[in-house]
């Protein structure tokens, strides 16, 4: 019997217990990468890899992680394809599910990727929309589980712009039940319904952003001025100047807080050099874990559970 097949396009496509499993294996996949354990699963697998937006850690880390799992990955930029001249996504949806194992998309509206999705014969990962990154907050709670334990009933104080990253950490929150703080400037509040909340419960808003780290189990962030919003940018470095984590901030957070940046990072703008150059910071470990996240995802959307 065919597998079912699933998709990964936001972080609440996944239940609690996929996740408890996911990461898991992750943290075997990862052992088996630092003991330099041939581990070829994917064999003969092939992912195709769709950039509309400019990417460093996602192009390296899905096509490493494929690799690295015995299959193979193809970069398709829309720059240079058909759907950069117009080809109907569900038409190119069509024709790359037929060749190809699994299809990571990084572009812009939720919608486009949805509607890829639709058309696919083989599973399609979000590797970052306006609207979410779920991939990115895998990784990053990967790496609180592997520094901290168990995230669930912890505080994240997430600092900065409502963007992509902090709706799907609301997300999170709602799915491995943890809470997060969230500190933004006016005009840049969550916005649920683009954030796919269901409820309140997961967070709380705070008007100081130093209220909202007091007492966080992880204080996080991101660059002041998203893809996409770069004629904001000016405006954007007056409304978010108090908004910056620095050692302040830090101090007020739990005494062994983690510092977290999805990056890349502007040092001096939305997190200062001490911060994330200090000891709280675990951002090369998290960065990292982006790879070894998105293998044991690529493994378990196309073989299913691993058993043992």
């Amino acid at each position: 019997m065919a597998m079912q097949i699933k998709h990964y396009l936001q972080f609440n496509d996944l239940t609690r217990d996929e996740y408890v499993y996911l990461f898991e294996r992750t943290r075997r996949i990862k052992e088996q990468f630092k003991a330099y354990q041939t581990y070829h699963p994917l064999h003969d697998r092939t992912l195709v890899m769709i950039f509309e937006k400019a990417s460093t850690r996602t192009r390296l880390s899905f096509e490493a992680g494929m690799q690295q799992l015995g299959g193979s990955a193809i970069y398709l930029n829309t720059r240079d394809s058909q759907l950069g001249r117009g080809e109907p996504v569900e038409d190119a949806a069509q024709v790359i599910s037929r060749m190809s194992d699994v299809v990571m998309i990084r572009t812009f509206e939720q919608e486009i990727i949805e509607r890829f999705a639709a058309h696919s014969r083989v599973p399609v990962i979000n590797g970052l929309t306006n609207e979410y990154h779920p991939c990115q907050i895998m990784a990053d709670i990967y790496t609180f589980i592997e520094q901290r334990g168990c995230i669930k009933g912890k505080t994240v104080a997430w600092i900065g712009d409502s963007n992509n990253v902090c709706n799907t950490w609301l997300q999170a929150a709602e799915v491995l039940d943890f809470n997060v703080h969230v500190s933004t400037p006016p005009g840049y509040e969550v916005e649920p319904e683009r954030a796919g909340l269901y409820g309140t419960d997961h967070y709380e808003e705070f008007p100081d952003p130093m209220e909202a780290a007091r007492g966080a189990d992880l204080v996080t962030t991101d660059v002041w001025t998203s893809m996409g919003f770069e004629a904001e940018n000016e405006e954007r470095m007056k409304d978010f100047a108090d908004w910056q984590v620095d050692g302040d901030m830090m101090r007020v957070a739990a005494k062994d807080a983690l510092f977290m940046h999805c990056l890349p990072a502007h040092r001096g703008e939305e997190v200062a050099a001490e911060v994330i150059d200090g000891p709280h910071s675990v951002v090369w470990d998290e960065a990292e874990n982006r790879l070894h996240v998105q293998k044991a995802l690529m493994e378990y959307l196309l073989l299913g559970k691993i058993e043992g």
